[in-house]
Order: structure tokens, then C-alpha cells, then sequence
């Protein structure tokens, strides 16, 4: 997989409490009168990996989130992928693996939410890429 340093959003980042990825992508400026959905049209590829494996918690929801303000003070949940413990091992490609629709507004991140005790060990890398592996 090749990964681009500005639609990274979590780069190994440690998810050790519910809070947003690391990093917001600009999906940049569209022409007056058009309507914005990077998910529509030619699939955009996007993954989610799970780089170490996770302790402690019960599930990790991850949710693809859209917002028209960089703070993100009225994000809209685009989708939700939940996994429990036992799933979050090292390896581990979470869904989706293209921008879905309705990814229609001008900034993009993740919001992961920690249900459970917290975790201490626990690592995804996620954003845009050149494909998705399919393992087959």
C-alpha cells in the first residue's frame, strides 16, 4: 500500500481513549452550484489497519466523519464499523475500503470510540491509498 503524507489521517496512532484521528483532510474547494460526495463515481480506495494489536478494551467503533468546519463542531457520521476486542489484532483491515457516500462536505476524519476499559497497547494506520489489498 502506498500512503500520501496529506490524506493520512492516523499514522500508527495510538488509540488509548475515544478522540478523533490525528489528522482532518481538506478536500478542497468545489465550483458554485456543484454538490460535493467524493463517494460517488469512481471508488476512491481507503484503509483502515490495525498495526498493533489492542488490550483492554470490549469494542472500537470507527466512524468516517464529515464536517464543513476544520474544529469539527457538527460532524456528520458518514459510517460506523465496530469491532470487539477479540477482531483488533495486528493486521486486521477494518471496512470500509472505499470513501463511502455521503462523504459530501469539506473536511474529512475518523472519530474512534472506545467502549470498555482503555487500552494500553493499540495502533491504527488509515487514509487514502493507491489500493487495497485483497488477500485472495
Amino acid at each position: 500500500m502506498i500512503f500520501d503524507r496529506q490524506t493520512l489521517l492516523s499514522d500508527a496512532q495510538a488509540i488509548t481513549a475515544t478522540g478523533p484521528s490525528t489528522n482532518v483532510i481538506h478536500l478542497g474547494p468545489i465550483k458554485a452550484g456543484l454538490t460535493r460526495d467524493i463517494g460517488k463515481g469512481e471508488p476512491i480506495p481507503f484503509l483502515m489497519q490495525v498495526v498493533e494489536s489492542f488490550n483492554n478494551l470490549t469494542s472500537l467503533a470507527v466512524t468516517i466523519q464529515t464536517d464543513d468546519n476544520e474544529a469539527f463542531p457538527s460532524p456528520k457520521a458518514v459510517i460506523t464499523t465496530t469491532l470487539n476486542l477479540a477482531d483488533l489484532k495486528a493486521g486486521k483491515i477494518i471496512p470500509p475500503s472505499h470513501i463511502p457516500r455521503g462523504t459530501d462536505e469539506l473536511y474529512l476524519r475518523l472519530l474512534y470510540t472506545v467502549t470498555g476499559t482503555a487500552p494500553t497497547t493499540g495502533r491504527i494506520t488509515a487514509g487514502v491509498t493507491s489500493g487495497v489489498p485483497s488477500n485472495g
